[in-house]
């Protein structure tokens, strides 16, 4: 078995390989459980915020008919709807938080299968998955078929599904803040739609933030190749 140039240790025999190999293996295991309660764990909790939501919502339009959109319905509307605010905070940040775990675990799997290739060369060839733990091979892990993942795959995310749902209740807040402050209802909507733009943007402004001061602390042992270079168009010959 080849070593690693870079390992001053002297070649071990094929007993010692073999415990490095359990060892790397039953660390393996162990991320992909801790990535897979992870993940278990926050898509409850986005189910769980989208039932309030729904619930949060119909319970408002059934006060707002027993009462006639009057008496204690504004400060009953505003309770609810500070409520689900502050739980679809919660829950974002939550989201935002596991991203950024299924990064430390996709990245610390990808090391391992590094160290499965310094073992046996030969089995890098059967990897679809990154044996890079560097931002390349992270994107490799992520998405075994494409060169780099393009925007819907951003936007159809479970962290964007949040926030869009998270920007549209804190709209609702400001805007019924501002009617039953005796705003008009033009002015409320136009300031609600521009909390929840606001909202929006800063929340995913903050997503990308949080990605990139990740990959920036972390020092990987391996380095993916670089892709190689377009071809050279010769101009044409006259």
């Amino acid at each position: 078995m080849a070593e690693r140039a870079d390992d001053p240790r002297p070649p071990r025999d094929d007993a010692a390989l073999a415990r490095r190999a359990q060892i790397l293996a039953t660390e393996h295991w162990g991320l992909l459980a801790a990535r897979g309660t992870a993940q278990n764990e926050v898509l409850a909790r986005i189910t769980i915020h989208l039932a309030l939501v729904s619930a949060g919502l119909v319970s408002i339009g059934l006060l707002g008919q027993a009462t006639g959109f009057d008496g204690a319905f504004p400060g009953a509307m505003l309770a609810i709807l500070g409520f689900l605010a502050l739980i679809g905070w919660m829950t974002q940040l939550r989201v935002l938080h596991v991203g950024e775990e299924d990064l430390m675990y996709v990245i610390a799997m990808n090391r391992l299968r590094g160290a499965y290739v310094d073992l046996d060369p030969e089995v890098e060839r059967y990897f679809l998955a990154g044996v890079a733990d560097d931002e390349r091979g992270a994107q490799r892990t992520y998405s075994f078929l494409r060169v780099r993942r393009d925007w819907a795959v951003i936007v159809g995310s479970s962290m964007m599904l949040i926030i869009v749902v998270q920007a549209c209740v804190a709209g609702l807040l400001v805007g019924a803040a501002l009617v039953t402050a005796g705003a008009a209802l033009g002015w409320a909507v136009t300031a609600g739609a521009a909390v929840a733009l606001v909202w929006a943007a800063s929340a995913a402004r903050r997503g990308h933030r949080h990605y990139r001061t990740s990959l920036d602390a972390h020092r990987p042992l391996r380095s993916s190749p670089l892709p190689p270079a377009p071809p050279v168009q010769e101009p044409p010959l006259a």
